[in-house]
């Protein structure tokens, strides 16, 4: 983590994640097919109307295409070019060259480093090592895992964000299902069929941030709420009776 020099108020206030420490930038440009451009819908649906208050007005910027399934890639070992800030999401990606000679982004484990090699399959060659990708029914228990399936290669769902991890804590005799226990400290019966990838999610201190000021806030495209209170009664049921109870039960929507 780092702090700036508090020379102001907003400066005082923020504490941001030291990217030059955490962070090797490629040496050659992002392969253009792991990159999609997103347009800004500002909250509005297909008909223009907003749908989703408080968005607009962020950054412009590319969505990078996480390989979360893996198993296209089963026995071919892959080597890390990279670790990469993602504006998409509160985690690092790894960006990595396999040896049929394509490119392909992950989430970065803790730990991992650019060099080490990476290797996903279904069979018990896989070594129990950061990074690798392999069934259920292989892991052994208590093994900190992420990008978790919920159904054969649908792809990982859950275990996803910055510093996070789910773990095994059990088997059914039969060993058609496991038992994983979430960060939520609920415990899920999965298929052993379906895959995770063994490690924590990198970037831990994610939840230590502090933005400082509103318009680190705009940059990513949050826009000011207004209280519904502080409204007239013809834009929201809160609004009129100048600091008066709400006169509901409990809060109402627009």
């Amino acid at each position: 983590m780092k702090t700036i020099k508090p020379v102001a108020n907003s400066s005082r206030n923020t504490i941001l994640i030291d990217y030059r420490e955490k962070l090797t930038p490629s040496s050659k440009r992002t392969p253009r097919k792991l990159l999609r451009i997103i347009k800004s819908q500002s909250g509005r649906n297909n008909q223009g109307k907003i749908t989703t208050r408080h968005q607009g007005g962020r950054h412009r910027r590319f969505y990078r295409i996480i390989d979360f399934k893996r198993y296209p890639k089963d026995g071919i070992a892959g080597k890390v070019k990279s670790i990469e800030y993602d504006p998409n999401r509160n985690c690092f990606i790894s960006l990595i060259s396999y040896r049929d000679g394509s490119f392909g982004f992950i989430l970065t484990p803790e730990g991992i480093k650019v060099g080490d090699i990476i290797l996903s399959g279904t069979d018990e060659k896989v070594p129990i090592k950061t990074g690798n990708n392999l069934p259920l029914s292989l892991i052994p228990d208590n093994t900190p895992l992420h990008n978790l399936e919920l159904k054969p290669k649908k792809g990982g769902e859950l275990i996803r964000s910055a510093g996070t991890y789910a773990e095994i804590i059990g088997r059914e005799e039969s060993g058609k299902y496991v038992l994983v226990r979430l960060q939520s400290k609920e415990v899920r019966k999965v298929l052993g069929k379906c895959r995770a990838t063994i490690g924590k999610v990198s970037n831990s201190e994610a939840n230590l941030v502090r933005l400082g000021k509103a318009g680190r806030n705009r940059w990513r495209g949050v826009r000011p709420a207004v209280r519904g209170s502080a409204m007239n009664p013809s834009d929201h049921p809160h609004g009129g009776k100048e600091k008066q109870p709400i006169g509901h039960k409990s809060p109402l929507s627009p």
